[in-house]
């Protein structure tokens, strides 16, 4: 108890004891010299680099790009509101039809064969988009009304 008295005392005493001991020198105003901006400047283009270097050795642990370039690719997609949607997948020679919303993805429908919305050999266009939302549309419409 009386080592903690002595701190506080201490501490309440010593901004009053180096308000005393001002110094009647002019205090010297330091100006940035082109040398400071420099050296600034060169430690961040060494933070950005590194930066850089290491997203990019990240991307090529990972395996390369997210888009899609192996077994599994995004075919088209339908927006059903701000936060919902369905997205047609395919995986291998399957194409799935997924329900997306925040926090759940739920398996609507598989195709496989003949039944497939968008075949191998269609070009990515906003042709192949219009179909998927329209055979979508058509399956759906289908399903309500059999």
């Amino acid at each position: 108890m009386k080592r903690l008295t002595t701190l506080l005392g201490f501490v309440l005493l010593t901004p009053s004891v180096s308000v005393g001991f001002t110094s009647n020198k002019a205090t010297a105003v330091k100006t940035i010299a082109t040398g400071d901006i420099l050296n600034w400047s060169i430690g961040l283009v060494i933070v950005l680099g590194l930066f850089f270097l290491l997203a990019w050795v990240m991307k090529k642990l990972n395996g390369g790009s997210i888009s899609g370039s192996g077994q599994m690719q995004v075919l088209g997609g339908l927006s059903l509101g701000m936060r919902e949607k369905i997205v047609l997948l395919k995986v291998g020679n399957q194409q799935l039809i997924l329900g997306v919303s925040p926090g759940h993805i739920e398996k609507l429908h598989v195709l496989k064969g003949e039944d497939c919305l968008v075949s191998e050999s269609a070009p990515k266009s906003i042709e192949t988009a219009n179909s998927f939302a329209s055979k979508l549309s058509q399956i759906m419409q289908g399903k309500n009304h059999g």
